[in-house]
């Protein structure tokens, strides 16, 4: 899609998993990719460009990062929490000269392509009152999520001691909620018991 940038949230610590989530094989039995990696495959097949927004561990996925043609962020602050990374990427996004925006965390395997460009059609579909494509599945809002100009202005124009929940409650009515039978949208991979789970 013309001008969707796509933003991968890495700059997590990974203390629950005691290792950079970022760099966990995936699929499991893969010898060269990880999470990181093929996230950015899925998304640069549906953005003009990918951003990757590193914290600490900058360094260390830089070689992934460049491997797969993405661009790495640095969070100079990380320790401010995943909605100041989300910022960094957003404010990267405009610096780059572009409005739209598909976000997604790197510790979710990536849902099927068919899910993702039913996403990104949805978003392409909006209407002109909806800033934000959210996939929905089981009750629960999953990710990747679309946003628009006026998202993006939302997100960054929130005060430091909100997150992207409360930006998200706070304009309700201009996101577009899309069921998703694809259970990937709301895994989540936080600790070894999680990703020892991933089939």
């Amino acid at each position: 899609m013309t001008g969707l940038c796509g933003i991968i949230l890495a700059a997590g610590e990974s203390t629950r998993m005691g290792r950079d989530k970022a760099l966990l094989p995936w699929p499991k039995n893969s010898a060269s990719g990880t999470l990181l990696s093929c996230a950015i495959r899925a998304f640069s097949d549906r953005c003009e460009l990918v951003l990757v927004v590193g914290g600490k561990n900058a360094q260390t996925i830089a070689p992934v990062v460049y491997a797969q043609a993405a661009d790495l962020v640095r969070n100079p602050a990380p320790e401010r929490g995943q909605f100041s990374s989300l910022q960094v990427g957003l404010h990267e996004v405009l610096n780059r000269g572009r409005d739209s925006a598909m976000v997604t965390l790197v510790d979710r395997p990536q849902p099927a392509s068919e899910t993702l460009a039913g996403l990104v059609n949805a978003f392409a579909r909006r209407s002109h009152d909806i800033w934000a494509v959210v996939p929905e599945h089981g009750g629960k809002h999953g990710h990747p999520f679309l946003i628009g100009r006026e998202m993006i202005e939302a997100f960054l124009n929130a005060p430091s001691n909100v997150n992207a929940r409360d930006v998200e409650h706070a304009h309700q009515q201009h996101i577009s909620y899309v069921p998703i039978v694809d259970p990937l949208v709301t895994t989540n991979v936080d600790t070894p018991q999680d990703y020892a789970s991933l089939e």
